[in-house]
């Protein structure tokens, strides 16, 4: 490496100083068993894929607990995991509960998990070991910092019907001490039952990475930057964020108006009150982080330019239009982490129009930016996403969850940019998305990651998520009959071919 202001420094050593080759597979995408992927036999099977196929990451997207509209990106807490992935055949296994139940007619997952965990509470509490006892204890006392709220704020949110805490009577919407302990003796069966939950969530999810990580899979995580406003985390910590007396938000993020939207994107996240979470060294931001790296092997950090400046909209305007750049404290944050946590495996999430300041704080930090191959076909050759012009510290992808499939992007472009793709891939032989997998593999990026809609050649009508539509996104998943013959080593072959195996860097 001649440039050392793109090689991978040592804070990212050991796990994104290799090449490397995974896939983006969110686990609610995994085969449905029961109406919801789970951590359960698929998740197990899919490890084993991945290992096969040479590929030693395996990147999802935030696994905590979602509003109704099933999004990962704007959960009902940023600690807390997602009660749905929860395999209750493995409730069953512990001894537990005496089968997984199917859902009723017209019940919600959500519905079904929430009567089975009522059952395996009961199950644990009349035939758990003592070992598995002061698991339970062991494991409500150390994630206190976030546990406690996020029970009481579940049993208040179902007690409500669900509704937004800022909907909430006054004295438990404001945490009037008086109501929150009255609150806590009424609610304390729903409590101990969201306890349990995120205790097997954590007891599940644990045992999933160890037998990833035995067979030399890493498991990629993804932080949003912001917090929903309807999450546990708003609610009991309204001094770290730009709420007023009665718990409204009155900045808001978002991002300004570009190419792709006259009125820019008001996202409707409160903002954090940085100079208070400076007050006490960044206490908040120390727990979540170590919270998700002792959950993942790398962690992406969704929207990263906001950590030098973010876009401040005054939360009663109609649109982004209104708002302003702000400056962020992100050294003082960054150099606190570093110093309190030691080296951070983290990647920054840095699409979109980047200035020199925020690249100037990725690479001080030593955090691999990110390249998507689907952007990089049109501009000309200076294209920063094409792959001539990458760097060793990057994560390369055909496309991100918030892409269409590749196949689907390729159909659906414009004859001149299909045949400007094919003449610089240079591939005519092979079909979409192969070209563009086999680029992202042979980049000079240190990490090269294919959605697995991507892996399996699926079309558009296959994407995770399209940004702007509030239906039928979050939903899609595959089938194991989806994997053609030969895929594993097909997949093995190319990273064998182009440096990706882990073990050819021994």
């Amino acid at each position: 490496m001649t440039n050392d202001s793109h090689a991978i420094p040592p804070a990212s050593a050991q796990v994104l100083a290799q090449r490397r080759a995974g896939v983006l597979l969110h686990p609610t995408s995994l085969p449905e068993e029961g109406g919801s992927g789970a951590f359960g036999r698929h998740a197990y099977r899919f490890v084993d894929f991945l290992a096969g196929a040479g590929m030693s990451l395996w990147q999802m997207l935030p696994l905590g607990p979602t509003h109704s509209d099933l999004s990962p990106y704007q959960c009902l807490s940023v600690f807390a995991g997602n009660p749905l992935l929860i395999d209750l055949l493995g409730l069953v296994e512990e001894g537990w509960l005496a089968q997984a139940q199917p859902t009723q007619p017209g019940e919600a997952p959500g519905f079904r998990i929430q009567r089975a965990l009522s059952d395996g509470l009961a199950g644990f509490a009349e035939r758990a070991s003592e070992e598995q006892r002061e698991a339970f204890e062991s494991f409500r006392r150390d994630q206190a910092f976030w546990l406690d709220d996020y029970c009481l704020y579940q049993a208040l949110r179902d007690e409500h019907g669900r509704v937004s805490w800022l909907d909430w009577p006054a004295p438990l919407r404001d945490r009037d001490a008086e109501a929150l302990h009255e609150a806590r003796v009424r609610l304390a069966t729903p409590i101990e039952r969201v306890a349990f939950e995120q205790f097997v969530f954590d007891r599940q999810w644990r045992a999933l990475k160890r037998y990833a990580n035995d067979r030399g899979v890493l498991l990629f995580g993804d932080m949003p930057i912001f917090v929903a406003h309807d999450s546990a985390e708003v609610w009991g910590r309204r001094e770290y964020f730009t709420l007023d007396d009665h718990g409204h938000a009155v900045t808001v993020a978002g991002v300004p108006p570009d190419y792709f939207s006259a009125t820019g994107q008001y996202w409707g996240n409160p903002h954090y009150r940085w100079e208070r979470m400076r007050e006490d060294g960044f206490y908040w931001w120390q727990r979540r982080i170590e919270h998700q790296l002792s959950l993942f092997d790398v962690l992406r950090i969704d929207h990263f330019r906001g950590f030098e400046a973010y876009w401040e909209i005054p939360a009663d305007a109609p649109n982004a239009i209104g708002g302003h750049w702000v400056k962020a404290p992100g050294d003082a944050l960054f150099d606190t982490l570093q110093r309190e946590l030691g080296p951070l495996p983290l990647v920054a999430e840095d699409l979109g129009l980047i200035t020199p300041e925020v690249d100037a704080l990725r690479h001080r930090y030593g955090l691999p930016g990110m390249k998507v191959l689907q952007f990089a076909f049109e501009g000309g050759a200076a294209n920063p996403y094409l792959p001539h012009n990458h760097a060793p510290d990057f994560v390369v992808y055909t496309g991100t969850h918030d892409n269409n499939t590749t196949v689907g992007w390729f159909e659906s472009a414009s004859a001149e940019l299909r045949a400007h793709v094919q003449e610089y891939l240079g591939s005519p032989s092979e079909a979409m998305p192969w070209p563009l997998i086999r680029a992202a593999y042979a980049s000079v990026a240190g990490i090269a990651v294919v959605p697995m809609q991507d892996v399996l050649g699926l079309n558009g009508e296959h994407r995770m998520n399209t940004p702007g539509v509030t239906e039928d996104n979050w939903r899609w998943s595959f089938s194991w009959d989806q994997v053609p013959a030969g895929l594993t080593q097909r997949l093995r072959g190319l990273a064998e071919l182009y440096g990706r195996l882990p073990d050819q860097q021994a």
